[in-house]
């Protein structure tokens, strides 16, 4: 008998999934039924916790551009989930969760029965798209509307439930997926404008976000036609590394303040202009931007801050689309640009004194390991690398330290990551007290025998945390959890691992030393 589990994962594989992350329960036997059966189509990770099985099929869409899923228990399972499809949704990050729901003749009773929850579809509708198969028959279309949910328009999470009676009824054999031709159409006559509004500026500005991954070398060529600076967020790093008109750096620095401000046209391609790129420290003071041409694919973000000529769209298609109706001029752009980072470079030291050393180590990271993935937690470093950082690879640097922030991302992302990019080298760089968040999923990379090197900045508890709380003026509380012994955990996960001080030189040297499988290297800050 061909089974609802058998064919949904029969529809994933159709659909271009070939990862699962996940860990199986008495819930989700008949999904995993159907993983047994597509043996060689999808490959099933066992994650350590749900948190990350979310984690890891987050961090393998970011590289590979395409969405993975989770298949997770009723309850428990779909609640620690939750923090991951958080972490998706903020950052425009595709992944279906496909989850257990208890008997459909239970549901809502209160009988206490196990996993229960009171409206498990309700919870979750507050955050994404969610569905509930009720009809065999009908598991396609919930399939191609989740499907749709997920990779129309704005990118986002999207959760399947099935009721633990359903999994196993009779199903037939599933349509076609559908295949969306929806693409949003160019809208021609308002971009004449926008090209003219370019055309006629002196000094036009790129504001590049999120929105821009996969289009990056759409970005560079309408950089380049316009002479224009490019200011990378947080999650647009990697594109046009070291180029001219770059300037990877935040727009909450002062630097880069006054670029945006002196600019008479700023181009906001695909980004949300959240405070935590634009206003990390809270201190107001962000340019006026109501004047400028913003470029999304999300009508809702559109509507969310004045701009003179909102237009939803692709990114890719549009910057490419543009290109035609562009005059090219010399606006002293790469002048401008070199400024910026030398001023928004200058301008760390002035922040914290600390600064500069922590993003010294980034690089080494970089110029040790070309190419590489680097996947980061919310960690000292990785603060300082999302203030001012040039990655040398698209879809190559993301972390939670912006937006949604969740600690504990960066293991089961930088698992994701590597199996998303096979034979890539993928470095996750997390604090001592992240990586207590998920520390498991360590043990997957080992089952994995994936190239991770996890660096863990071990100062001894949550030191961000306590600077900000001296900064507040407010007693420092909670500050110092314990640090795993990192040897002794490294021998405990079988992995190879080396104590490495807060010197980029010896990090590097460490870095080229050829490994098999992952490793753990132990940075003691001073």
């Amino acid at each position: 008998m061909t089974t609802v589990g058998i064919r949904l994962v029969e529809g994933l594989a159709a659909r271009g999934i070939d990862t699962v992350f996940g860990i199986p329960g008495v819930h989700t036997i008949e999904l995993y039924r159907g993983l047994a059966a597509a043996e060689g189509r999808i490959r099933h990770v066992t994650a350590r916790h749900e948190q990350g099985a979310g984690f890891m099929a987050d961090g393998f869409a970011r590289v590979a551009g395409r969405p993975a899923a989770a298949f997770v228990i009723t309850g428990p399972g779909l609640t620690n989930t939750l923090t991951a499809m958080a972490q998706a949704k903020a950052d425009s990050v595709p992944m279906l969760v496909v989850s257990g729901l208890g008997r459909s003749d239970t549901l809502g009773k209160g009988l206490g029965r196990l996993h229960e929850l009171p409206d498990q579809g309700a919870m979750i509708a507050t955050l994404c798209h969610t569905e509930t198969v009720t009809d065999p028959k009908k598991l396609g279309e919930v399939l191609d509307r989740a499907f749709a949910a997920m990779t129309a328009g704005r990118p986002g999470p999207a959760h399947i439930q099935i009721s633990t009676n359903m999994m196993g009824q009779p199903c037939p054999a599933l349509p076609p997926p559908v295949v969306s031709t929806a693409a949003v159409p160019l809208p021609m006559g308002r971009m004449r404008s926008i090209a003219t509004a370019l055309n006629n500026a002196e000094r036009v500005l790129i504001l590049a976000g999120g929105g821009t991954r996969g289009a990056h070398e759409e970005l560079r060529k309408l950089a380049e036609m316009l002479d224009a600076p490019v200011v990378l967020t947080a999650n647009a790093r990697g594109a046009m590394h070291g180029h001219r008109l770059c300037v990877p750096a935040s727009p909450s620095l002062t630097a880069v303040r006054k670029l945006i401000a002196e600019a008479d046209q700023v181009l906001a391609v695909g980004t949300e202009l959240g405070p935590t790129d634009y206003d990390v420290y809270a201190k107001g003071g962000v340019p006026d931007l109501s004047g400028m041409i913003r470029i999304d694919i999300c009508a809702d973000q559109l509507g969310r801050h004045p701009a003179k000529m909102p237009i939803k769209a692709d990114a890719g298609p549009m910057m490419a689309g543009l290109m035609s109706m562009l005059l090219p001029a010399n606006r002293e752009g790469a002048r401008r640009a070199a400024a910026t980072r030398e001023a928004a470079l200058a301008e760390l030291s002035t922040i914290n004194e600390a600064l500069p050393a922590q993003l010294d180590m980034v690089e080494a990271i970089r110029e040790a390991v070309p190419g590489a993935i680097i996947v980061g937690d919310s960690t000292q470093p990785i603060y300082a690398a999302n203030l001012y950082y040039d990655h040398d690879r698209p879809r190559g640097w993301f972390n939670a330290a912006t937006g949604y922030g969740a600690l504990g991302f960066a293991p089961g992302a930088a698992v994701g990551a590597a199996l998303a990019a096979p034979g890539t080298p993928v470095v996750c760089l997390i604090g001592d007290g992240g990586l207590q968040f998920s520390p498991g999923e360590l043990r997957t990379a080992v089952d994995e025998k994936l190239p991770i090197t996890y660096i863990v900045w071990n100062n001894a508890g949550f030191r961000e945390i306590a600077e900000t709380m001296r900064q507040y003026k407010a007693p420092v509380l909670g500050c110092d959890p314990s640090p795993l012994d990192m040897e002794h955990f490294a021998m405990a996960c079988d992995m190879l691992f080396a104590a490495v001080p807060q010197d980029p030189e010896v990090l590097a040297e460490m870095l080229a030393t050829p490994h098999d499988g992952p490793r753990l290297l132990e940075i003691q800050v001073r």
